[in-house]
């Protein structure tokens, strides 16, 4: 059962923290969302913060739409709109479904490392320019909230350097397959796209 879009239409910080342990594929490839960002349109680390463009045009769309876009020329990223302007970047999956798929797309063998960082999951999924502006409750994609209350680990951003202040980064307390870890947490490995 696919959530609904309105659960979508709010904050972007409200809507990262309800994503973790989310399950997200594509094309039946994907995992349980461990990891992400929340960027807000006042916010001077968003790419909607100086209003909308050609590029940023799905971040000004319905909520529950795929806005993606390619990070320094090399990777696509995946983030889920919420209200006007605002998004969640998707920053790792514990991958589930289509491993081998993802191993191949990858060229890396270890779960660990194949949805952990942005590009690396945009990697493994399959997700080109094509995805953007998307429903990610109709197919190719698939989410489904998770009805559970997971324990969550909250800290700063990363890879960014406006607004680095902000907690607004969101991960699942415990998970093995993260980007980074967050400070004074046991989360995982310091791996980074």
């Amino acid at each position: 059962m696919y959530p609904r879009t309105e659960a979508f239409n709010r904050s972007a910080v409200e809507v990262a923290r309800d994503l973790i342990g989310a399950e997200l594929t594509l094309g039946g490839v994907g995992g349980i969302v461990v990891e992400t960002e929340a960027y807000e349109p006042d916010d001077p680390a968003s790419h909607s913060y100086r209003g909308e463009t050609p590029r940023n045009r799905s971040m000004f769309g319905p909520a529950g739409h795929a806005y993606v876009y390619r990070s320094y020329g090399i990777h696509w990223c995946l983030n889920i709109v919420c209200r006007p302007g605002s998004a969640v970047l998707v920053r790792a999956l514990e991958p589930v479904w289509g491993v081998e798929e993802m191993q191949a797309r990858r060229g890396q063998p270890l779960p660990r490392l194949l949805c952990s960082g942005p590009g690396r999951l945009c990697q493994a999924l399959g997700v080109i320019r094509e995805h953007d502006g998307l429903s990610l409750f109709e197919p190719p994609f698939r989410l489904s909230l998770s009805s559970a209350a997971p324990e969550i680990a909250i800290g700063k951003r990363i890879g960014i350097t406006k607004a680095v202040d902000m907690p607004w980064r969101f991960g699942l307390l415990g998970s093995g397959h993260l980007s980074r870890r967050f400070s004074g947490t046991p989360t995982g490995a310091d791996v980074e796209l």
